[in-house]
Parts: structure tokens; sequence; C-alpha cells
């Protein structure tokens, strides 16, 4: 016989209407830890089971085939409500399959795994996670079980790192965000390099994510560029990056007819290093004339300009914009509208603020899959932040119609 309270037995309970009174008079939510509202659920579902049985054997009579009940199987099934004991019913003949909740199944689809994946995207450990189960829903989950859950991504992120490519992106930027992961017993520096791009159709999208144990080296950066080529590159336009030595010897290997820009607002970061502070103001002036320029004639003689005034003072400044210069001005080949796009490596870099932001309470991670994993779930989960298409692309469009015909993907 069925011991447990159908769902009507527990509404019209006096005590039952006490205590829902009493929770929601608390001001403490509906659900979570001690919620009576879980225990409404778990009514609900075992009635609902037992109708499902009731309604397995009357199609059975109806067939001909002698099956009656047999019995029932206990378990206890995580929901968003909390813990719910359920009695799922047997059949004799072993034929019945619930569906509400399965025989193997131990959640209530609820959502449970995808809360427990927004949570680690949002930079949450597995103990954090677990601990933010219990106390919202009253749910105590292992770390063993939630570990297992987020690694049911790693299938979608191999499938996403491995994705076939378009031919051709008008603009790629390069760059490289740090973290610390326990590796050996120790805490290193793990470098992922990101390649963030603008296609054909002004969509922006994140190419791949790769991981380096210790710095940022070009020659790992060269063995980005042949992976790209590998999943379908086969032209990029233009190449953003920082001023990395080597780094576009390795872009041009890869890619002989890209142009590569070098970051502007690097180069004034390495250029004011050593400026001293009473100078500040007027060098960065005399420098913004330089990349401000309509023409590169113009920026050469804002260049004569600043060095014969700070010259002599600040040879290294003058060196460094000299010997960078064909790459820190390639964007004054192109329209205003593209300059704008291309001048810096911002775009790449405010989607590692955004990445940064979203795990900005972990210090370090236990391994470099664990990080690949939060890396992946928190731009995966936050597309709208940077995934917006580019702005004013049509003419960006028309402009490198018109500069490199021979380029531009043909339209079937």
């Amino acid at each position: 016989m069925n011991n447990k309270k159908t769902i009507k037995d527990i509404l019209n309970d006096p005590e039952m209407s006490e205590r829902l009174k009493e929770r929601l008079y608390s001001k403490k939510g509906l659900l979570g830890k001690e919620s009576p509202f879980s225990e409404i659920l778990q009514g609900m579902v075992n009635t609902l089971l037992e109708g499902e049985i009731d309604s397995f054997l009357t199609e059975e009579r109806a067939s001909g085939n002698v099956n009656k009940r047999n019995g029932r199987t206990s378990k206890r099934v995580v929901s968003e409500a909390g813990f719910l004991d359920i009695s799922t019913p047997r059949d004799r003949n072993g034929d019945f399959e619930p569906e509400l909740i399965g025989k193997r199944e131990r959640e209530l689809s609820s959502g449970m795994d995808d809360q427990i994946l927004s949570l680690y995207a949002q930079g949450n450990s597995v103990e954090d996670v677990r601990r933010l189960l219990e106390d919202i829903y009253g749910v105590s989950i292992s770390a063993g079980r939630i570990s297992q859950i987020t690694d049911k991504v790693l299938p979608e992120i191999q499938e996403w790192r491995t994705r076939t490519l378009q031919n051709f992106y008008p603009i790629v930027y390069l760059d490289a965000i740090h973290f610390k992961v326990r590796q050996d017993g120790k805490y290193t520096n793990s470098a992922f390099y990101t390649v963030y791009s603008v296609d054909w159709e002004g969509n922006r999208d994140v190419l791949g994510l790769y991981i380096n144990s210790g710095g940022e080296g070009a020659k790992k950066w060269g063995m980005v560029m042949e992976d790209l080529k590998a999943r379908g590159v086969s032209d990029i336009l233009v190449v953003c990056t920082d001023d990395l030595q080597g780094f576009s010897d390795q872009i041009h290997e890869a890619f002989p007819a890209s142009i590569v820009q070098k970051c502007i607002v690097h180069q004034m970061r390495n250029s004011l290093k050593y400026v001293d502070d009473v100078d500040r103001k007027a060098v960065i002036k005399d420098l913004r004339q330089v990349y401000t320029s309509v023409t590169e004639e113009g920026a050469k003689t804002a260049m004569s300009s600043f060095e014969a005034t700070w010259g002599k003072k600040y040879k290294y400044i003058v060196k460094q914009w000299r010997e960078n210069w064909t790459e820190l001005m390639a964007f004054l080949d192109f329209p205003l509208p593209m300059r704008k796009m291309i001048y810096t490596t911002n775009p790449v870099e405010a989607l590692h603020r955004i990445m940064r932001k979203l795990i900005k309470s972990k210090a370090a991670w236990t391994s470099e899959t664990a990080l690949l994993k939060q890396l992946y779930l928190s731009i995966s989960r936050n597309e709208k932040s940077w995934r917006r298409k580019a702005y004013g692309w049509t003419s960006i469009q028309r402009e490198i119609m018109e500069l490199y015909p021979e380029r531009v993907p043909q339209k079937n």
C-alpha cells in the first residue's frame, strides 16, 4: 500500500497551510532550505507518477497483455526546490518507463545542470557552486558531481576549437591574456592566446583560444597561425597586434599578403614609460599629432617635428617609432571608418576585460582544463557583450572592394 501523501492530502493538511503562510510572510523566498514548497512538488511528482502507471496499465489491458503493479522503487532526486523523495511505481513485466523522471535519472527536469554551468561561467569555483546551490535551493551536490557536469562542456569546446573557419577575414585581432594555473604542485603563468575577428559580413567572432604554459611567445603565435590555416583560413587582410618581438615574421610566414598593424595604444604606453612627469602632457600632445595625421606624409612631418623638440632628451621614443614605422602607420592606407577599427587592439582587450570581470574572483586555477572550461563558458554565455556586428560595416565593405578587389570573397 502507498503510504506517501498525495498532492491533495498535502494541500488539505492544516499544518502545511500554516507553514506555507509562515513561509510567505517570512520573505525568505519560495524555494530554498526548509521550504514547504519542496514537499508540495514532491507530492505532485509522486501523484503524476501514479497517474502514469495507471494509464500504462490501462493500455496494457486494452492490448490484451496481462500486467499489474509490482510495488515501488524509492529514490532521492535533485530539483530546484531541493531534494525530493520519489517512489516510482513498478509493473510486474518491467515494461513501464516513466516519462517525468526516468528509471535511472536523478534529477527532475529543472535545468539544474544549466544552473551549475551558469554559476561556473561566472567565475565561481566548484566549491563556490556547491555552496551556492545549497544556500539558494537547499540542494547538496558533491564537488565531484559538479565537476562531472562542467566536464560535459569539453566535447563542445573541442568541436568549437576545431570547427571550419571562413577562408577570408578582413580584420583579425591577436592578443594574449595571462592566468595562474597549478602544475606539478606549483602555480605558474599560463598564456591564453585569443584570436578575435571581423568577417566579410561584419560579424565579430572568437576564432580560437589557445593555451601555452609560460609567457607569451612569437613561435607559439606561429602555431596559432598554422592552426587557422588548417581550419580553412587562407587570407587575412589586416592583423592587429601588440609589439611582441618576432610577431610580424610569424604572421607573414603563414599569411604573406597580410598587413600587420601594430597597436598605437601599446606604442604610446611604451613611449611614455620613461618620460618625466613634467614633460608627459607635452609629449603626449606631440605624439598625438603623429598618429592623428590624415596622411602618412603628414605623420612623417609630425614625427620630424617631435624629433626636433624631444629627440635629444627622448631618443628611445624616436627610435621606437622609426623602427616600427611601417606597421604603426599601416592604418593610414585605409579610409577613416576602417582606421578607427584597426589602429589598436582594444577590441580584443575589451573581450579580455569581459573575461576577467566574469572570473575576477579567482586568483588561480587547479588545471588548464578547468581554466579553459571557465573561459569558454564565460564568453559563450555572454555573447551579446562582444559578438555585435561592426558599426558602419557596409561602407567599409565597399572601401575594401575598391582597394583590394582580388581578395574579396566572390559570391556564387
